[in-house]
């Protein structure tokens, strides 16, 4: 069943206007809403409609509809609402007025690097929230990255072949894919799964979009053509990004960086040093344990990153500005210099653990003393403080205790906390 331009849905709700693309699973719908702003219908096509396992690719197109809406991030396509017309579930999406990375290269040519690196970054982010969710986009390739209008934002989309993963097991999937983008693990039905997986095509996506080219495949590679280097195509490519690119679309699983993030990080690297230079200083101190110092430092960071208009406090939308590269490399150290002891990841733990109450949380990891919220004085900066107590952040985030009686706090206090929470949630696996 195709859908033909003026026919109108959900009892007049939607009209369709125009036909945008077919894919081995969905076909997609330009239509216009009665509230007259466009959007995106994306259903089944009349090939699997036919399949006498039609019924359970339905299920399974719902099912990616719940979890793609639980993924809200700006640089991820916004799901508005799942409708049911003509015995066919659909998917009810923002539309986005612009056109993607492939047409872009076609008519202007190859990016430079600074902004190829920019769109890179965002659906860096955005991938990490896909993967913190639990699934896999499988389709990672310019065609799949939209462009706003007059806008430097890049948004990914289409999640058809969209699956759920577990890191490193052996799970079967479908075997769709686009030759050059996708690394060798999908053209096997059954093999180990992981974020190193979207790792790839993102790799492969920036060689693209440096180079103009689609890379060579990866079972052409794996039998021993290898892969002409971006840097010998485009000599203007500075070597970190040329090594990031290589070490990113490595053939081997196992040999390319296991998550979004560690792979952003080696973007930015300069030679073998393993962190930006703005973080030598947080590093050092680290290093020698001065904790006291580090603390300040990291908060010093955080705040030169988010650039807040309002005094010395992080609000909800500053907390945004900081990219989750910078939280995961901050994370790291902390993690690296505690023996896992201190840092986002182990704070995110016990944040889930008690569920977001943040007077528990306060109580686990050593902020509240029989049930009072300490002063910073009182901190305990060593390395035998309870699990999590550091990096601390509250005053940062304008955590204030009203007539100077502890455990007392703002409602505006407990969104910034919650925001803030989200983003390390989002960003740190």
């Amino acid at each position: 069943m195709l859908w033909k331009s003026g026919q109108q849905l959900q009892g007049g709700k939607y009209k369709i206007e125009q036909q945008l693309g077919e894919g081995g699973f969905g076909i997609t719908y330009r239509a216009s809403s009665h509230h007259g702003s466009d959007v995106v219908i994306k259903t089944l096509n009349e090939k699997v409609q036919r399949r006498p396992d039609f019924a359970k690719f339905q299920q399974d197109f719902v099912n990616e509809a719940i979890k793609l809406a639980k993924c809200s991030h700006p640089h991820i396509v916004q799901i508005d609402e799942v409708i049911h017309e003509d015995n066919l579930w659909c998917i009810v999406m923002e539309y986005i007025d612009g056109e993607n990375l492939a047409h872009k290269i076609e008519n202007q040519g190859i990016l430079p690097e600074a902004e190829a690196l920019g769109y890179i970054h965002q659906i860096g982010e955005a991938l990490t929230v896909v993967h913190n969710n639990g699934l896999l986009h499988r389709d990672v390739k310019p065609q799949n990255i939209m462009l706003r209008a007059n806008k430097s934002e890049a948004v990914l989309i289409d999640f058809g072949i969209a699956r759920e993963f577990s890191q490193n097991l052996t799970q079967t999937h479908t075997q769709m894919l686009a030759d050059g983008f996708a690394p060798i693990e999908q053209y096997d039905k059954r093999a180990k799964r992981g974020a190193f997986t979207d790792v790839y095509a993102l790799a492969a996506t920036l060689y693209c979009l440096v180079t103009g080219e689609v890379p060579t495949m990866a079972p052409i590679r794996a039998i021993g053509t290898p892969l002409e280097e971006p840097k010998n195509i485009n000599s203007s490519i500075s070597d970190k990004v040329n090594q990031a690119i290589l070490k990113g679309m490595e053939v081997k699983p196992e040999n390319r960086p296991q998550s979004i993030q560690e792979w952003l990080v080696s973007l930015n690297r300069e030679g073998t040093n393993p962190i930006k230079s703005d973080y030598n200083k947080l590093r050092d101190l680290l290093a020698d344990k001065n904790w006291i110092a580090a603390n300040l430092e990291t908060s010093n960071l955080m705040l030169s990153i988010a650039c807040p208009t309002k005094g010395r406090w992080l609000d909800c939308e500053s907390i945004q500005r900081i990219s989750c590269e910078d939280f995961y490399i901050i994370d790291k150290l902390w993690r690296d210099y505690s023996n896992e002891r201190f840092g986002f990841k182990s704070q995110k733990c016990i944040w889930n653990k008690v569920k977001g109450n943040i007077d528990q949380f306060g109580n686990h990891v050593g902020w509240r003393v029989n049930n009072s919220w300490i002063k910073y004085s009182q901190f305990t900066f060593s390395i035998h403080a309870p699990k999590g107590h550091l990096p601390h952040y509250l005053e940062l985030l304008g955590f204030v205790w009203k007539w100077g009686l502890l455990g007392d706090y703002w409602e505006g206090d407990l969104k910034r906390i919650n925001a803030f929470a989200s983003r390390i949630k989002n960003c740190i696996i």
